[in-house]
């Protein structure tokens, strides 16, 4: 069966032959694992179209067992981020993210939609790292049934914001007046702006995703909050992640 479809590379596996195998989140058949074959030799329309990263249209040939790449056009290859080592890292954090999250078979277009924005923001350079980090995380991780519950105060109600302790192994949070019904479970404080900001993440709409501001500290804040999240439901090591965080640009 024939299908055309386009996609981001999140990962590309060089194989004998000048084969590679990739996997590829796509605008319509959620994320595939496909080979493509003779994709790295130097004449082949394919090399950079299937790299790690590009945004490429692709022409899919599917039977019973496996996917193969017949065709593939580059449309975008994020020259910016592949010249940075900290966007870079960041970059393929989300990528692993990608793999490690979205439900197999899943065809949700925001998925793709989500990662295009993200990687576009990241490319320009005008974004703090630490905001696409914590959006990308938590929006991904609402859309693929992660998400926390930051209506208001999982004891008694109260949705102020005013003394917001997040407990992230639960995606809960609680007032100051109620954290000791939160027994033994670890408690981050969040301030105001903060907290407003997850909330802004979570539950709005996908167009105004990004259209907030905090300063440098509330993001780092933010930033840790969402990992902190991220890390108790996923329950397992993230290579990615910790490369990313061992080039970090430090904040000054």
């Amino acid at each position: 069966m024939q299908l055309g479809t386009r996609a981001v590379v999140l990962s590309a596996k060089n194989l004998e032959e000048h084969d590679r195998l990739v996997v590829l989140l796509t605008e319509d058949l959620g994320v595939v694992t496909a080979y493509a074959k003779g994709a790295r030799r130097q004449k082949g329309t394919m090399s950079s179209a299937t790299e790690q990263l590009s945004y490429s249209a692709f022409q899919l040939f599917r039977n019973r067992e496996h996917t193969f790449v017949d065709r593939a056009e580059t449309e975008t290859v994020f020259f910016a981020i592949r010249q940075d080592m900290e966007r870079l890292a960041l970059a393929s954090y989300f990528c692993q993210l990608c793999r490690e999250l979205i439900p197999e078979g899943e065809t949700q277009p925001e998925y793709l939609h989500l990662m295009m924005n993200t990687l576009t923001l990241l490319d320009r350079g005008q974004t703090p790292l630490s905001q696409l980090k914590a959006v990308f995380e938590l929006r991904l991780l609402t859309m693929s049934g992660y998400m926390p519950d930051l209506v208001a105060c999982a004891a008694c109600g109260d949705f102020t914001g005013e003394g917001i302790l997040f407990a992230p192994a639960a995606g809960t949070v609680y007032c100051g007046d109620c954290a000791p019904k939160a027994g033994n479970t670890p408690l981050m404080p969040l301030e105001p702006g903060v907290f407003q900001a997850m909330r802004h993440i979570i539950y709005s709409d996908f167009g105004k995703l990004f259209s907030f501001r905090l300063p440098a500290e509330g993001l780092e804040r933010l930033a840790a909050a969402s990992e902190a999240y991220l890390l108790a439901q996923v329950e397992r090591v993230l290579p990615a992640l910790d490369f990313y965080k061992t080039i970090k640009a430090p904040i000054l």
